[in-house]
């Protein structure tokens, strides 16, 4: 049964099991926002992509970050030492996002080359750190419930979710060149929040995709990619968004044969937090263990490798900030990814952040480049 039915215990905790202020699965974005959403998001998008071909050349002149050279790799754990000080900072605001105060969410990048490597070094307004993604709880009278949200109507979960990040670049494709993300967003199309594909076959573009606790958790970013596959419900239901290939790890729900409830647990079968599994250390559930109310953690999680884990990442939360420190290889020899093997170029993306939102994210309008010093 549906936790919006009432029937059955509800979560004893905050919904979002989230430090900091809390904004409320049900908060509005700003009041412009708001009734852009009332009416549909596809006025949005479409007005924010009029508005990004409709910026000055001089603000479009201000979407770049510069990547400095430096003799060896800057610190991992988010420490602004005079490596990441000695930067310039790329300062843009993502807006039009679920969860976040008004909607909205500031972010400063920077970026260093050193040796082979390519690393960056991001921080955003978030309020509230979110960990708690569908957990199971266990009911009086001995059985278990996945907490959902009441108000997804499919993979629109925006109560018991997880904090993310994501980059797109582009690989291939001249409409992403100029318009960056919008490019790629669709409204309606059978979701809530519409699908991502690219105009034209043939075409890709790089995504960098950090899952707060499917792939934050193990030290990295999701490695995935972008092509021009339209969604079809059945044959297609990710439209163009696809994994790079990988030879082990990943995530996977955690759910008995049954789907009745958690088949693995905590070391020592302790209830949650954490709310996620390390495939390691993962024991088999023994439901003598929790009394009613207790949770076990829904997402088995373990490092990915291969082409789809090449991406490494250290975060931190702290008095609603979010740092992200992340690199990659400057040339990796994957089709799937982004090359960054011409450093007189310069390299469109897009950025995003999301708050405890499965797909509502935070969006910063128009298109970035990146240049190498």
């Amino acid at each position: 049964m549906d936790v919006a039915h009432g029937a059955r215990q509800q979560a004893p905790r905050d919904a979002r099991s989230r430090r900091g202020k809390d904004q409320g699965g049900a908060h509005e974005i700003a009041v412009d926002e708001s009734r852009l959403e009332a009416r549909g998001l596809g006025v949005l998008v479409a007005g924010m992509a009029l508005g990004a071909l409709a910026w000055p050349i001089e603000a479009q002149q201000k979407n770049v970050l510069v990547s400095k050279k430096v003799a060896a790799a800057p610190p991992l754990d988010g420490t602004l030492d005079d490596a990441w000080k000695g930067t310039a900072v790329l300062s843009v605001k993502a807006v039009g996002g679920r969860n976040f105060p008004s909607g909205s969410s500031e972010i400063a990048l920077r970026s260093v080359y050193a040796g082979d490597t390519l690393y960056f070094h991001m921080q955003y307004k978030d309020p509230t750190e979110s960990v708690r993604r569908g957990p199971w709880i266990k009911q009086a009278d001995g059985s278990w419930l996945k907490l959902k949200d009441p108000a997804d109507k499919g993979g629109d979960n925006n109560l018991y979710y997880e904090d993310k990040m994501a980059m797109i670049w582009n690989i291939s494709s001249p409409a992403f060149e100029a318009k960056g993300c919008m490019a790629a967003c669709h409204t309606g199309e059978g979701k809530p929040y519409g699908n991502k594909y690219l105009p034209n076959p043939g075409e890709r573009a790089d995504i960098w995709h950090w899952k707060g606790v499917r792939t934050g958790t193990i030290g990295q970013i999701d490695d995935q990619y972008l092509d021009a596959t339209r969604y079809d419900k059945d044959k297609a239901p990710e439209a163009g968004r696809k994994s790079d290939p990988k030879t082990g790890g990943g995530y996977v729900d955690n759910v008995s044969d049954d789907k009745k409830g958690p088949k693995f647990a905590l070391k020592g079968n302790k209830p949650a937090p954490p709310y996620w599994i390390t495939d390691a250390e993962k024991e088999a559930l023994d439901d003598s263990k929790y009394k009613a109310g207790d949770e076990v953690p829904g997402i088995i999680v373990a490092p990915l490798t291969g082409d789809r884990g090449d991406i490494g990442a250290k975060v931190s939360w702290k008095d609603g900030t979010r740092t992200v420190v992340f690199w990659r290889k400057l040339v990796t020899g994957s089709e799937y990814d982004v090359q960054f093997s011409d450093l007189k170029k310069e390299y469109a993306f897009g950025v995003a952040v999301f708050d405890n939102a499965q797909v509502r994210h935070a969006f910063v309008p128009g298109v970035l480049k990146l240049l190498f010093e």
